[in-house]
């Protein structure tokens, strides 16, 4: 069967996929990964089974599979077999000159009629002072947490 990533493991990569199945201390995931780079190696003295059969005996899909492949293949065997880091970035809802007011408001005293600071107060006061357009009560837990 030809396939369109083929899998070609030397003896070093071969010697560290077996050592890390052999320890069982890494997690399921890689151990599944690495299980699969195993059986498809079509190096001569790989087994080069093809995808059903490793389905079978991985219990994983066809899909999985040809992903796994094509991630040892393109990236290279520790992409393959570690999770990639996330790309999304995440947009601060304060930056720092509105982090330092919402920790010199929760310094200071609270409003009359209270006798601390809620973290729903310091949201809607926040607001009120136009310090943010909008921000939730768990946005200032978060940033109290982080500075605290």
């Amino acid at each position: 069967m030809n396939q369109q990533y083929p899998v070609h493991l030397t003896t070093e990569e071969r010697r560290h996929l077996q050592q890390l199945i052999a320890s069982g201390t890494a997690s399921a995931r890689m151990l599944m990964h690495a299980r699969i780079l195993l059986k498809a190696d079509r190096e001569p003295d790989g087994p080069g089974w093809a995808d059903q059969a490793i389905a079978d005996a991985v219990d994983v899909s066809q899909s999985t599979i040809a992903r796994v492949r094509k991630q040892a293949v393109c990236d290279g065997m520790e992409a393959a077999l570690n999770r990639r880091a996330p790309r999304r970035v995440y947009q601060r809802t304060l930056d720092g000159a509105q982090e330092a007011h919402l920790i010199a408001l929760t310094c200071s005293d609270p409003p009359a009629g209270q006798a601390r600071w809620t973290l729903r107060l310091l949201a809607d006061t926040l607001v009120e002072l136009e310090v943010v357009e909008a921000i939730s009560y768990q946005t200032v837990r978060r940033t109290l947490k982080k500075t605290s």
